[in-house]
């Protein structure tokens, strides 16, 4: 079983005298600055020169440094950038900046995990990953609650690490819902796991398969929109609220023997292989070598792959099904709307 903390499991002077770099302004990072700000902890946030968020963070009352000079200033250095980023600023600004004491913290185990990253011996590396997106961390927070967060430590130079991570989590609001202990690798092989085979590339391949089956077996595309994708988000705000056996408790007899006996036939022992095979490519570094090849020689195959994404036929009927349904986008803030874009 994990090992789960809460508020009165909290350390809060781990990190109440520390000085916090909160490296990038997106989705997380916009989150992150406010959240420990209003938590009583001393926070900048550090951006690139000419970073269109410069003006976003300012207005939010966070005071704003270059990456280098974030890094000297912050004893507590969060990297919320790119993945695929994140090595470079490393060696440039952060590295130089680095002294015996310091903490260099993430919320995505990538870069240490593949050894894209090698801090010295004498810093803290750890990691503090909200479970949710940084709009959901910022909202929850606003409102009182808060997003589970993991906490992970991957070298422990002072002997608090782990107090630290645990206090940055309940500086965001994490543990007023739970804070979860894990590892950086257990935390980075799941979580690549989990987004190609189930969250968005499984999902996705599903639903497009299954929409072109129907649509070249001469249904209408409409009706085979509702029903491979629309009604998706249904059966997961299902699983999300009641797991599983909840959503099949709530759908019809015939829905549920469908999924029984149907579900298996579709993920058969030959999906089953080719995850195993995706888990082996992750777990050995095979994907994230390509990934960060990929992205250095100009995203190419990225580029082509998501241009004929966007061409699909799912996308057009979908865009037209939409407009039909306002409410659906009603009222929703972007993320770029809400953190004032990437840092």
């Amino acid at each position: 079983m994990a090992n789960i903390f809460y508020e009165n499991d909290v350390n809060r002077s781990a990190i109440a005298d520390r000085k916090v770099a909160v490296l990038g302004y997106g989705s997380q990072g916009h989150a992150h600055a406010l959240n420990l700000k209003e938590s009583g902890v001393d926070v900048c946030v550090g951006l690139r020169d000419g970073s269109g968020s410069v003006a976003k963070a300012s207005e939010a009352g966070l005071t704003v440094k270059s990456l280098a000079d974030a890094s000297a200033w912050a004893d507590v250095i969060m990297v919320l950038l790119p993945d695929t980023e994140q090595a470079s600023v490393y060696e440039e600004q952060i590295a130089p900046n680095l002294e015996a004491g310091d903490a260099l913290a993430f919320a995505h185990g990538f870069n240490i995990r593949f050894d894209l990253i090698t801090p010295p011996d004498d810093v803290d590396v750890i990691m503090v990953a909200p479970k949710g997106p940084g709009h959901l961390v910022r909202r929850t927070y606003v409102e009182g609650g808060g997003v589970p967060c993991l906490i992970a430590v991957e070298q422990d130079a002072t002997g608090g690490a782990t107090e630290l991570a645990l206090a940055y989590a309940a500086g965001l609001g994490g543990a007023r819902a739970g804070v979860i202990e894990t590892t950086f690798t257990e935390e980075c092989e799941t979580d690549l796991f989990g987004e190609q085979v189930v969250l968005c590339g499984g999902v996705t391949e599903l639903v497009r398969s299954a929409f072109d089956t129907l649509v070249d077996a001469g249904y209408q595309p409409e009706i085979c929109y509702f029903e491979c994708l629309h009604e998706l988000k249904l059966i997961v705000d299902l699983m999300y609220e009641q797991g599983i056996g909840g959503m099949r408790f709530s759908v019809s007899d015939t829905a549920e023997y469908g999924d029984l006996s149907r579900g298996p036939r579709v993920i058969d022992d030959h999906v089953r292989e080719t995850m195993k095979t995706i888990l082996d490519e992750i777990q050995s570094g095979a994907f994230a070598a390509e990934w960060v090849a990929e992205s250095r020689s100009g995203r190419e195959n990225f580029n082509r792959l998501e241009a004929a994404g966007h061409e699909h036929r799912i996308e057009k009927v979908g865009s037209d099904l939409r407009d039909m349904m306002p409410w659906i986008n009603a009222g929703r803030v972007s993320v770029q709307e809400a953190s004032g874009g990437q840092g």
